[in-house]
C-alpha cells in the first residue's frame, strides 16, 4: 500500500527504528545524518533536498559533513544531499549505492527497512572519510523532520 501523505508514510515505532539508525551510523561517524518527509517537491528533487539541507542548517558542521536524506511523498521521489566537506573528498558517485539500497526497498513498499539500510550503509561509507573522534560531539539532531 502506497502511502498519501507524510502522516501516513512511517508509524511511530518505524520513525523509532530509523532515528535509531541513525544513532548507529553516527556511532561510527562524525559525520551527520537527517531524514526530512515531505508530500511534495514542487521542484528537481535535488534542489528541494538542497533547499530543506539549508533550511535545516545542516550546514553547522565543523567538517561540512551533513548528510540528509529527502522523501517527497506523492511524487514518490527522493534524493540524497551530502554537504562540500564530504563532497570534496568522495568520488562524483557516492551516494549511488546508498540511493540503490533506498530505492530497492521503496519499489517493494518496504519504506522503513529503506531508509534504515540506507542510513547505515551511508554511515559506513561515512566513516572512512570522518572517522569518530575522540571528542566528537552531536552537532544536529537525531530526528526525523516533516514539511
Amino acid at each position: 500500500m502506497i502511502p498519501e501523505d507524510v502522516e501516513s508514510f512511517l508509524s511511530n515505532i518505524e520513525e523509532q527504528e530509523i532515528v535509531e539508525a541513525i544513532r548507529i551510523a553516527e556511532d561510527h561517524t562524525s559525520g551527520e545524518i537527517r531524514v526530512h518527509i515531505e508530500n511534495t517537491c514542487n521542484a528537481n528533487v535535488e534542489k528541494r533536498a538542497l533547499e530543506v539541507f539549508s533550511n535545516l542548517k545542516m550546514y553547522n558542521t565543523a567538517d561540512r559533513n551533513g548528510v540528509l536524506i529527502y522523501v517527497a511523498v506523492n511524487d514518490h521521489k527522493f534524493g540524497i544531499y551530502g554537504d562540500k566537506g564530504i563532497n570534496n573528498v568522495v568520488p562524483k558517485d557516492f551516494w549511488n549505492t546508498t540511493k540503490t539500497i533506498i530505492e530497492n526497498h521503496f519499489k517493494t513498499g518496504d519504506f522503513k527497512q529503506g531508509l534504515v539500510d540506507g542510513i547505515l550503509h551511508a554511515g559506513q561509507q561515512l566513516k572512512v572519510h570522518f572517522p569518530i573522534m575522540d571528542n566528537d560531539i552531536d552537532e544536529l539532531p537525531n530526528t526525523i523532520s516533516k514539511g
